[in-house]
C-alpha cells in the first residue's frame, strides 16, 4: 500500500531545530509495517514562494503517485480546505489528519478543518465529545509513542553519567523552572534548541536519556498540561521518567511503578532527591516503564491502528462512491483568491512595525502573524484555512 506523509522533515519546519518527531518516527514505522512511503514536506517555507505553490505541488504529487492514504500533520493553514475538499472527493484515497495539540488547538484548528478530512487522529481524550457534537464522527484516539528501533533497556543508576537531565526546547517557562531548581541546589543538564548545549542528534538523544539517573519532562503547554512524545520516549529509550502531571497520563503508565509524576516545584525537588538517594527503587521503576513501553507504546503499534482505521474509512468511502469524484478540478481561481492586494501589503508593514516596536525585530513579525491569526479564526472561522485566508496571504514567511 502507498502512503503519502505530509508534514515537516524538521521540527516546526526549521532546520536549526533538527528532525521532527513525525518524520523520524511515523515514516520508519510505516515502512516496517511493509508499506511504501512518499514524503511531502509541507512545513519548509523555503521550497515555495507562497501557499498557492505549496498546494499545487501537493495536488500534483497526489495525481501522479495516487496514494491509498494521505497522512497530514497540519501546523497552521498551509494546506487549504479547498485542497482537502479536492482530495476528499477522490474515491481511491483517504485523508487522515493527525491533530497534535487538541488540548488547546481544537477550537482554533481541528474543529474548523476536521470536516474536510476523511478521518481524524486525536491524542487528547477530552475532545472526543467535542468532535461528535460538532458533527465530526470519524475520529480515533491514539497517542504519541516511542520509536521501536530506538528501544533500549535501562542502565543501573551506578552506570549513569548524568544525575538529572532535560531534553527539549528552551521555552520561557522551562527556563524559569530550571533556574528555580538551580537556586534550590538542583542542577539539570539541559539539551535542545535554545540551551547552551544546543540541539542533539538521535544517537546522542538516546544516549543521554539512558545515561541519566533521572530524565525530566515538562508537560506545560498553551492551556492545560499535555501528554507529550517525551512521556513515551524516556522510558522506551532506557530512562527513568520524572514528568509533570498531565490529564489522562494514568491511562498509559502507573505513577510510582512505571514512571514518577510531580505536581509542583517542591514535589519535583523532593522526588529528585529521593530517587537519587534510592537507586534500587529508581532502577526498578525504569525497567517497568521500559517493559510497558515496549509492550504497548511504540509507533509501529500506533501506525498499525492508524492504517486499519484509514482502511475502514476507505472501504466505506468506496461503497458510497462520490459522484463528483471524476468532475474536472479547477484551481486557478483559488490562486487568484490567494493574491496579496496593495491594502494587505500595507497592513503587513503596519503590523510588523507595531509588533516589532513592542517585541523586537526577531519576535515582532511572529507576534504580528499570531495576532492576525487569532483575530481571523474567531471572525472568519474555517475560511482562515482557505486560499483567501488573510494570515496565509500576507504571512507566508514571518519576516
Amino acid at each position: 500500500m502507498k502512503i503519502l506523509c505530509v508534514f515537516g522533515k524538521n521540527a516546526y519546519g526549521d532546520p536549526s531545530r533538527g528532525p521532527g518527531i513525525e518524520y523520524e518516527s511515523f515514516i520508519p514505522a510505516i515502512k516496517r509495517l511493509g508499506h511504501e512511503v512518499i514524503f511531502f514536506d509541507s512545513w519548509d517555507r523555503r521550497k515555495y514562494q507562497n501557499f498557492a505553490e505549496l498546494n499545487q505541488a501537493l495536488l500534483n504529487i497526489v495525481f501522479v503517485e495516487r496514494p491509498n492514504i494521505i497522512l497530514i500533520v497540519q501546523r497552521l493553514y498551509e494546506i487549504w480546505i479547498e485542497t482537502l475538499d479536492i482530495l476528499k472527493r477522490m474515491n481511491d484515497v483517504v485523508t487522515i489528519y493527525w491533530a497534535t495539540d487538541d488540548s488547546w488547538k481544537y477550537s482554533e484548528c481541528s474543529r474548523l478543518i476536521g470536516k474536510y478530512y476523511d478521518g481524524i487522529i486525536t491524542t487528547y481524550p477530552g475532545v472526543l465529545s467535542k468532535y461528535y457534537n460538532d458533527g465530526i464522527r470519524n475520529v480515533l484516539l491514539l497517542q504519541w509513542a516511542a520509536n521501536a528501533e530506538c528501544l533500549q533497556e535501562p542502565l543501573p543508576s551506578s552506570s549513569c553519567v548524568y544525575p538529572v537531565s532535560f531534553i527539549g526546547t528552551a521555552h520561557g517557562s522551562r527556563k524559569k523552572w530550571i533556574k528555580k531548581l538551580a537556586n534550590r541546589g538542583i542542577y539539570i543538564n539541559c539539551f535542545g534548541y535554545g540551551w547552551e548545549n544546543g540541539v542533539i542528534d538521535e544517537r546522542h538523544f538516546k544516549k543521554i536519556i539512558r545515561e541519566s539517573i533521572i530524565s525530566i519532562n515538562f508537560a506545560n503547554s498553551k492551556g492545560e498540561n499535555q501528554i507529550k512524545a517525551r512521556t513515551f520516549e524516556v522510558p522506551g529509550y532506557g530512562g527513568f521518567l520524572l514528568t509533570q502531571k498531565a490529564k489522562y497520563i494514568d491511562k498509559y503508565y502507573i505513577d510510582g511503578k512505571e514512571i514518577v509524576i510531580f505536581d509542583n516545584l517542591d514535589d519535583m525537588i523532593n522526588k529528585i532527591k529521593y530517587y537519587l538517594a534510592h537507586p534500587n527503587e529508581r532502577d526498578k521503576i525504569a525497567l517497568a516503564g521500559f517493559q510497558r513501553t515496549k509492550r504497548e507504546h511504540t509507533y509501529d503499534k500506533r501506525m498499525y491502528d492508524l492504517i486499519n482505521f484509514a482502511l475502514s474509512l476507505k472501504k466505506r468511502k468506496n461503497e458510497l462512491k462520490n459522484e463528483n469524484a471524476n468532475k474536472p478540478i479547477i484551481v486557478n481561481n483559488l490562486y487568484e483568491k490567494h493574491r496579496i492586494t496593495p491594502l494587505m501589503a500595507i497592513l503587513r508593514k503596519i503590523l510588523i512595525f507595531l509588533f516589532s516596536a513592542i517585541f523586537g525585530s526577531e519576535r515582532g513579525p511572529r507576534a504580528a502573524r499570531r495576532f492576525l491569526f487569532e483575530l481571523c479564526w474567531r471572525l472568519c472561522k474555517d475560511s482562515v484555512y482557505s486560499s483567501k485566508g488573510i494570515p496565509g496571504r500576507i504571512f507566508y514567511k514571518e519576516s
